[in-house]
């Protein structure tokens, strides 16, 4: 019985949506997936992927991607890949073509990058790193408060150098610049190829149980995988290629139609919109609630995105219905608060707190239920006798093992160097990686298509337990040093890293997983190099507080002067809160194993108090009645049937969305967004 999962049930929903069968051997195909001209392709495109980010998710302020657990940016340049590689397979001949598997590790090495240049990654680290320095004032008191806490070789404290960053008109090639930047740039990337180091070592421990034994579906691996099944080296297993199908074009031509006339309408308001027009893709129905006690649900947008619609369809049936359940929910917990007169605390009722107790039951329960495997992993490590076999893992466990020692004692040794006591350190990444297992297996399993967990990292978890006197200034610093990495968990890269494995093993590439290692290693290094070159580039060019939508740089130091100035006692609600969510997720998750017809998820519980799922409650919720009524009227076979269609609806967003950014880009104009 897995953690949170029943076989039987998701089978009896869709057979196929399980773990594939195992692919052939590659050295029976005749070639490799890690190629020397894959990786190449794959290191060009991590630079010009990065700066289009920037210019997406900072300059623009538009379409964020990387909010999303399936990036659109990643699919485009993968759907340019392919188109390319038709191409060159049709005039040139199979043997120049790209093969399946040398296409998905060139998009596994984009996924890495993107999560290095994401919203919820280098795009808070950047001016973080400058912020207490460049804008210290009378008022905040940053340089009696803050600076004596702060390690400047691992900051950027140059005031000529800030000058630029900040104002703009101005270039990052000049030596103050470039010299002012070196060494944070040197010791966050080395931070970061350690952190992914560690993270992909606890993946090969966990990849064959969630893989082989429980077969987990994988969901978010099912496009990419379509998309290159008919590339030279797929296994062609559906026959027609998806751009082919009728139901592919039909949901691709919807979608596209959808976004085309909404884009008209933003030039031409004459134009009738598909929906709330102006730019908007939502209807806020706060304004149906204006009367205490209801006017506390707040913001409720009622969205319409065809492409989460399509990804929903791949989810569960029971983890649908419970996402929209648990979202109305959340709005009534809110509700009950003001009724009851509880929210003299602001903060009440603590739902991130709630679901940060869910996820810790994820995690815990996770691993009770796979204790038998990790036994004989350990096993296995130790050079005892083993029901596992590990020469075909990404590597080897006794490596895994000493790999995730050797990694962590430097991510605490850091910790400790900047100043965080060494019982802290460890704690801290303890709950990080808590929250990085439960994530991945949320990806693995359901295809959750948002995990932000916003504000609940243990940086906020540990000063609120504690209170900031028990954590000590110092402490408080590095805190906030390491606020960049667990603000928001969106595009967090772990699950990325155990999705290219299972890439690799629904394809040829199997064999070949222990380079995919080093290779996505490597993509996650000089990801983070070019993260840094596109921020930076694009900051003195165009300013962080000039031209540049919004800044994170504030939000880690107002939050540590604040502890320094009133630092609060130890937060007993929050404990209550973490307390209740995680019991109340083991009630859940009691009832489902209990009982088969039992409907509620414990994941949804989890994943809908989170800010991000405001946008995605409505789309899931149709994605639900779509699936529930394929399957009572039609059968699991309409079902699966169906599938192009859905896979049309998110291609037809991702495709022209993509295309009318970077025409936005590039005529530097204003254009409809798809995805706000």
């Amino acid at each position: 019985m897995s953690n949170f999962h029943d076989m039987n049930k998701n089978e009896a929903e869709a057979p196929g949506e399980g773990a594939p069968a195992v692919a052939a051997d590659s050295g029976s195909q005749g070639y490799r997936s890690v190629t020397l001209r894959a990786v190449l392709i794959g290191l060009a495109l991590l630079p010009v992927n990065a700066f289009w980010l920037i210019l997406m998710e900072r300059v623009r302020y538009s379409a964020h991607p990387t909010t999303v657990s399936l990036f659109f940016n990643t699919v485009f340049i993968l759907v340019f890949l392919v188109g390319i590689n038709s191409a060159v397979a049709r005039f040139l001949g199979k043997k120049w073509a790209l093969r399946q598997g040398e296409l998905l590790l060139i998009y596994a090495m984009v996924n890495i990058g993107s999560c290095m240049a994401s919203h919820d990654f280098i795009q808070v680290l950047i001016p973080s790193l400058s912020w207490p320095f460049s804008q210290a004032t009378a008022a905040n008191n940053y340089q009696l408060l803050l600076w004596p806490h702060l390690p400047r070789w691992a900051m950027m404290a140059d005031s000529g150098a800030a000058k630029g960053f900040w104002e703009g008109n101005d270039s990052l090639y000049t030596p103050q610049h470039l010299h002012a930047w070196l060494l944070p740039m040197v010791v966050w990337t080395t931070f970061v190829v350690v952190l992914l180091f560690v993270m992909q070592c606890v993946n090969v421990l966990i990849r064959k149980q969630w893989a082989d034994n429980e077969r987990l579906g994988f969901p978010l691996t099912k496009i990419p995988l379509e998309l290159t099944d008919a590339q030279p080296g797929g296994r062609g297993q559906s026959g027609v290629p998806l751009i082919r199908q009728k139901l592919f074009l039909l949901g691709f031509a919807i979608a596209a139609a959808m976004d085309g006339t909404n884009s008209l309408n933003y030039y031409f308001p004459a134009i009738p919109a598909l929906g709330p027009g102006a730019g908007q893709s939502y209807w806020d129905l706060a304004q149906y609630f204006t009367q205490q006690p209801w006017k506390a649900m707040g913001w409720t947008p009622l969205a319409f995105y065809p492409f989460l619609i399509g990804l929903g369809m791949l989810m569960p049936l029971d983890f649908l219905f419970s996402v929209w359940f648990f979202y109305i929910f959340w709005k009534m917990q809110s509700v009950l608060v003001v009724a009851n007169a509880w929210d003299s605390d602001s903060r009440m009722p603590y739902a991130n707190y709630q679901a940060f107790g869910a996820y810790m039951l994820f995690c815990v329960s996770t691993l009770w239920v796979s204790r038998r495997y990790f036994v004989q992993v350990a096993r296995r490590a130790l050079g005892r006798p083993s029901d596992l076999d590990d020469s075909d893992e990404p590597m080897r466990y006794r490596t895994a093992f000493l790999g995730i020692g050797l990694g962590l004692a430097a991510l605490i040794g850091f910790a400790v160097t900047l100043g965080l006591a060494w019982w802290l350190a460890i704690l801290f990444f303890v709950i990080y990686l808590a929250l990085a297992l439960a994530i991945t297996r949320m990806r693995a399993e359901l295809g959750t298509p948002v995990h932000d967990l916003h504000f609940t990292g243990p940086d906020w978890t540990l000063t609120d337990l504690l209170g900031p006197r028990a954590i000590g200034a110092q402490g408080l610093g590095v805190f906030s040093l390491f606020y960049w990495f667990n603000r928001a968990y969106r595009s967090h890269p772990m699950p990325f890293q155990l999705e290219a494995f299972s890439m690799a093993d629904q394809t040829s590439a199997r064999r070949e997983t222990r380079r995919w290692f080093w290779v996505l290693l490597l993509a996650g290094g000089v990801g983070m190099i070019c993260a840094f070159w596109a921020m930076l580039h694009c900051y003195y060019y165009y300013g962080g507080t000039a031209k540049i939508y919004g800044t994170f740089g504030p939000e880690a130091w107002d939050r540590y002067s604040t502890w320094l100035r009133a630092p609060a006692a130890p937060n007993l609600r929050v404990s209550g809160a973490m307390i209740v969510g995680f019991l109340f997720a083991g009630f859940l998750q009691f009832m489902r194993i209990r009982f088969w017809w039992w409907p509620f998820h414990p994941l949804a519980y989890a994943v809908t108090g989170s800010w991000e799922m405001n946008l995605m409650w409505f789309p899931l919720f149709l994605a639900w009645l779509c699936k529930s009524l394929l399957i009572r009227f039609g059968t699991v076979r309409a079902y699966q049937a169906s599938l192009p269609f859905f896979y049309g609806l998110i291609l037809g967003q991702f495709i022209p969305g993509a295309i009318l950014n970077i025409w936005g880009i590039i005529t530097r104009i204003p254009v409809y967004q798809f995805w706000q």
